[in-house]
């Protein structure tokens, strides 16, 4: 049973959120209620971490145009959108734009809970990534300028001779340099150190 998982309702059915909120709470959720995009806009943040049930069709802002503006914002809550007046190409474009899925009403609490179990389980997978790619940001920065410097070389494939006569140093130099450098960025291998560092410039190190 999931204890303490935080559930984002954003819809302005007020009967609707009633009767979820009561479903998911006894079976272990916590429920946060929303009546509208805005009043969500109004106290999301960076700390906030859970799964948003969101309502397509609403007074004011549309649940469509929520979800692009939490993503300008940079908040990545998995979003399981609900509506009663879903169509296919509604339910494409929000999966384009990164909802884990989409249930149209009246759904059923089977379908409900195994989405839910869905969203959560992508987000322990995004929680675990975003643990890596902090784990590799302070290998990363525990590199000396010099190593930096070689590893960028070895990963672009240059060899250590041809490393060493473009440095001006000795090749045991280079190979102290790279065993450094390695063992610092876990890496096992040349192919895991490239790979490490393709996700290191994918995140903004160099």
């Amino acid at each position: 049973m999931p204890v303490e998982k935080q559930i984002y309702l954003v819809d302005d059915d007020a009967a609707v959120c009633h009767a979820l909120s009561i479903f998911l709470a006894n079976i272990g959720y916590r429920v946060n209620i929303f009546p509208s995009a805005e009043a969500f806009l109004d106290v999301v943040n960076d700390e906030m971490e859970g799964v948003m049930l969101l309502d397509q069709r609403m007074t004011g802002m549309t649940g469509l145009e929520l979800q692009a503006e939490l993503g300008k914002r940079g908040h990545d809550l998995p979003i399981i959108f609900i509506t009663g007046h879903g169509d296919v190409r509604m339910s494409v474009n929000a999966i384009k734009a990164g909802a884990v899925n989409f249930l149209e009403k009246p759904f059923s609490n089977e379908e409900l809970l195994g989405m839910l179990m869905e969203a959560f389980a992508c987000l322990d997978e995004t929680r675990k990534w975003h643990n890596h790619v902090d784990e590799l940001r302070r290998c990363h920065a525990s590199l000396t300028e010099r190593e930096r410097e070689v590893m960028r070389y070895v990963v672009a494939g240059m060899s250590n001779r041809a490393l060493a006569d473009q440095l001006g140093v000795s090749d045991r130099t280079i190979e102290v340099h790279r065993a450094r450098g390695m063992k610092k960025m876990g890496a096992e291998s040349l192919p895991d150190l490239v790979r490490k560092y393709a996700l290191c410039q994918q995140n903004d190190v160099s």
